[in-house]
């Protein structure tokens, strides 16, 4: 029996696949990379959506090729790695980066534009660290109500999120309009690498939607929906994963071409800023005064604390299954690291997961590639091990060569110099790309084990 889905069902689900990909976090990244692309917007934008659209795609469909997410991904590296993966993943996204980075849009966008901060010394320090006492008190009262709602697995949250994904999406639109009928200023000139690199500084720069590491966790979520609607054949289910990240792509696509076209043209209001969120806000209160502020500041404010829940409900759901915590004692824990990693501020929580995702993020690069091979490959086993290996090791060199203490480490400041003396695209983080695709070509040429010819037979 053919299975099918309405044209409604179909539409309903490419809608659900974009609300998991868009979050407030997500729109603050494109208009900090139009403002420095200046009159290169149309590479730096090209690159950037490789990364924060098209990768994420290719996951969801990788995913749905193999049918069981990362797990099935890994059967071919040693025992353990896909846990392995899953913990560090569920990591990056939850406690280490994405969800602090909600707190602090937040108070980015939705508090600091309306309420400013604290009069007089707005300084704390604790421990020989100092702290920002507004940031430090929004954040922690946000990862609080978080706390509270992620208590009962963010039940309620959750139908309210229905609503505010597409309020959000609803202001970009009115948003995207302005920029095309009223911008605010003109392109201004690129700044730094942007003026010969704006393409691979922004390939890189969607790494920090970190959407691609999103997609192969909740891939799998997406395939229980279609089973849940009747749909449990792979080729049915291949197929409407397809049309339903194609969906998200182009909204996504939408998304992130505004912002782009924002942040190219907003020089002259948010000058020197140091993260997009200061320039979203700059822009909207051009655009729309103070009202428009408000809207703004109300969405995001629910939209991020939304996205915490679940991420917070995801990771403590999870690390339940591994540990002998239950689910609420690990509410408890990743809400309160959460609180404090906030706390560093959104321009340092950035560039802290800089060094991480360049690291691991050409890792889920090559393993989407090999899923997609894997049929043709004559020695899945190996190649697998060997690939993985070989992104790891020059994906580890980038990661080093974008922390700015180990250039006072004489030994690895030489070896990270003679790396990007020899390869190619070294100096702009993309030493991995060659030496891993030349591996995945030599391969094929790996024979296939006796116990694979066997199988053959």
């Amino acid at each position: 029996m053919t299975q099918r889905l309405s044209w409604g069902d179909t539409i309903g689900l490419g809608l659900m696949t974009f609300a998991f990909f868009l979050g407030a976090g997500n729109i603050i990244f494109p208009p900090l990379e139009g403002q420095m692309a200046g009159t290169n917007v149309l590479s730096s934008m090209f690159g950037f959506l490789l990364t924060a659209v098209g990768l994420p795609l290719i996951s969801i469909i990788a995913v749905a090729s193999v049918g069981g997410g990362l797990p099935s991904m890994t059967t071919d590296l040693p025992k353990g790695t896909g846990t392995f993966a899953a913990i560090l993943l569920f990591i990056i996204i939850g406690p280490a980066f994405a969800t602090p980075r909600t707190g602090l849009v937040s108070y980015e966008m939705a508090i600091k534009p309306l309420f400013g901060t604290f009069s007089g010394d707005n300084q704390l320090t604790l421990g020989g660290i100092t702290l920002d006492k507004t940031q430090a008190f929004v954040t922690t009262l946000f990862f609080i109500v978080t706390l509270i709602f992620s208590w009962s697995r963010g039940k309620l949250i959750d139908s309210i999120g229905k609503v505010l994904t597409p309020a959000l999406f609803l202001l970009l639109i009115c948003l995207a309009i302005g920029v095309v009928v009223a911008p605010q200023g003109e392109l201004a000139a690129p700044i730094g690498d942007y003026q010969n690199s704006a393409f691979t500084k922004s390939f890189i720069g969607g790494y920090n939607t970190m959407d691609t590491f999103a997609a192969l966790m909740f891939g799998m979520l997406l395939v229980d929906v279609l089973r849940g609607k009747g749909i449990t054949e792979q080729k049915a289910t291949y197929k409407y994963l397809v049309i339903a990240g194609l969906i998200s792509a182009a909204g996504l696509a939408f998304v992130y071409i505004s912002l782009f076209w924002l942040g190219a043209t907003s020089a002259t209001i948010a000058p020197n800023a140091d993260n997009g969120g200061v320039i979203l806000a700059s822009y909207v209160k051009a655009l729309f005064g103070q009202p428009g502020q408000f809207i703004l500041s109300g969405v995001v404010l629910l939209a991020c604390l939304t996205t915490s829940v679940g991420l917070v409900s995801a990771c403590a759901d999870y690390f339940s299954t591994l540990t002998p915590l239950r689910y609420r004692h690990w509410v408890v824990i990743l809400s309160i690291i959460c609180a404090l990693v906030a706390n560093v501020g959104l321009s340092q929580l950035i560039a802290l997961s800089v060094p991480v995702l360049l690291a691991l993020y050409p890792l889920a690069i090559a393993l989407v590639v090999l899923t997609f091979i894997r049929h043709w490959l004559p020695n899945p086993k190996y190649a697998f091990r060997t690939v993985m290996f070989v992104a790891l090791i020059f994906s580890l060199l980038d990661g080093m060569r974008s922390i700015p203490a180990l250039e006072h480490i004489d030994w690895i400041k030489h070896l990270l110099d003679s790396q990007t003396k020899y390869m190619p695209l070294a100096d702009q983080g993309m030493a991995w790309v060659l030496p891993t695709a030349i591996v995945i070509v030599l391969v094929f040429f790996i024979p296939a084990s006796k116990k694979e010819i066997s199988n053959l037979q």
